[in-house]
């Protein structure tokens, strides 16, 4: 008989997740319908987006080399029947207190970066750059990792060696690298883009850096269609850019600039969201969403 939710202790809320403690080494990871903007968690849910995240991770947690937290399948049994589809059991790890970015093109706040100063986290670029311009190498981009309702901020590689010294820091830039190509690569043959990705990475009882979290979803990743990919505009994507987008358009009334949160989310927009995870989902892997636990 599987446990109730409640029989967990509940350690902390995230944005979109929540974390529960299973056992001395065993966490339980939580991925709900909430969806995050601008550092807001808006008050419109996504119906089936923690299930769609969670498929999508363990996908490409299967796919990737690197060692992953993961410490059972996502049907264990160690998993409530109220959470099952959505949540997986992970290994406890010491988190790093960086935020590992790929970059494979230039958009979003590197391209802010590159527009005011030429460079992206302190790596200068070649002038000429524009939207959606692709690299001729992935970039490391690290950030910080901002609490809720806070900014995340883009920062240097000497940052990151000063948060977490130069052999981590450069397990760290290597780690993010090889597994961004190594998932880009894959979604290419898909017909879809991977154009940056962010990945959160621990450090287990042995020393080793261990990828966590998330990894390669909608929520984390810019996902863009490949058939229609086009250097300088904005691309049409499956990823959380496509709510972005609405709420910085001219039909949500909301300003970025101001202090008032975001307005929920119109039902279209929140039907639209879900059909764009379910189809990256559904073309990266090749699986159909509705054979997943509990979809």
């Amino acid at each position: 008989m599987r446990p109730a939710l409640s029989d967990y202790q509940h350690l902390a809320s995230g944005k979109v997740r929540e974390l529960y403690r299973i056992d001395d080494d065993h966490l339980l990871f939580v991925a709900t319908d909430r969806i995050s903007a601008y550092d807001y968690v808006l008050d419109s849910q996504i119906p089936d987006k923690g299930r769609i995240l969670t498929a999508m991770s363990v996908f490409f947690f299967d796919l990737i080399s690197a060692p992953n937290h993961l410490a059972g399948p996502p049907d264990d049994e160690r998993i409530p029947a109220e959470v099952l589809g959505r949540a997986l059991v992970v290994k406890q790890l010491k988190m790093l207190p960086v935020e590992c970015v790929a970059r494979g093109y230039l958009t979003g706040s590197g391209l802010l970066d590159y527009q005011a100063s030429g460079s992206v986290c302190g790596i200068p670029l070649p002038p000429g750059l524009g939207e959606a311009s692709k690299f001729d190498e992935p970039l490391f981009t690290p950030a910080t990792k901002a609490d809720i309702g806070e900014h995340d901020e883009n920062i240097s590689f000497g940052h990151v060696i000063d948060l977490v010294g130069p052999v981590l820091a450069n397990q760290l830039k290597e780690r993010t690298l090889q597994t961004y190509i190594q998932g880009a690569d894959h979604a290419l043959t898909k017909g879809i883009i991977i154009a940056d990705t962010k990945f959160e990475f621990g450090v287990d009882q042995d020393g080793t850096v261990v990828l966590a979290d998330e990894v390669f979803t909608p929520d984390s990743s810019r996902y863009w269609r490949a058939e229609t990919y086009q250097q300088g505009v904005v691309q049409d994507s499956f990823d959380k850019q496509f709510v972005r987008n609405w709420l910085t358009g001219p039909n949500s009334g909301w300003d970025r600039r101001g202090e008032t949160p975001p307005p929920p989310l119109p039902e279209e927009i929140v039907t639209a969201t879900r059909d764009r995870y379910i189809e990256a989902y559904e073309r990266i892997s090749g699986l159909r969403f509705a054979d997943w636990i509990g979809a």
